[in-house]
């Protein structure tokens, strides 16, 4: 006998490409959905993304003031990017760090994994936690960033219901190792 989860279940029968590029690719799906009707839904697939959390021994999350030219937008971001092809997302938090702020983690571990677009987009983004930060230069890559700062952990919350960090990756992020350092403090 089936389970339920097994009768709500869509049934994928293929996928036919759209568009690819190293950015994104877009499909349509042969979806048939639960009572058996079938028809083709689109899908978005994204590069994984690996963001960092990085906290200072002073309680501070290392962030980047950004604009966003899709919503013609400030806010406040972790540093992070695209998991290269064969690349360990740890490896790819740690180097987008030393890359976007001139910092490396001195420990970092993962902290969670989520996908922030469910439904049609699938675009993992997998976030780590470093604690303590050596400033080891100037940062090199592209500039992707107005300003770099230490923000007290304590002043996420008024900056994240204001508006200053409204990004899905950096909301859950923070949120979550927020959560976990407090849960660690006890």
């Amino acid at each position: 006998m089936a389970t339920n989860e097994e009768r709500s279940r869509w049934v994928v029968h293929g996928e036919r490409l759209i568009y690819d590029n190293r950015w994104i690719r877009l499909g349509l799906v042969d979806v048939e959905i639960p009572g058996g009707e079938r028809f083709e839904h689109h899908a978005v697939h994204l590069g994984r993304a690996a963001m960092t959390v990085l906290v200072d021994d002073r309680d501070r999350v290392l962030m980047l003031w950004r604009h966003r030219f899709l919503f013609d937008r400030w806010g406040w971001e972790l540093p992070g990017g695209l998991v290269e092809v064969g690349e360990d997302p740890m490896e790819t938090a740690v180097r987008e760090v030393v890359e976007e702020t001139g910092y490396r983690p001195v420990e970092i571990e993962h902290l969670i994994t989520f996908q922030p677009m469910v439904g049609m987009v699938d675009s993992e983004h997998i976030v780590f936690l470093g604690r303590g930060a050596e400033l080891i230069g100037e940062p090199t890559g592209e500039v992707e960033a107005d300003l770099i700062e230490w923000i007290p952990l304590k002043a996420l919350p008024d900056m994240i219901a204001r508006g200053d960090i409204w990004n899905s990756g950096s909301l859950v992020g923070l949120l979550y190792a927020r959560e976990r350092l407090n849960g660690a403090r006890g």
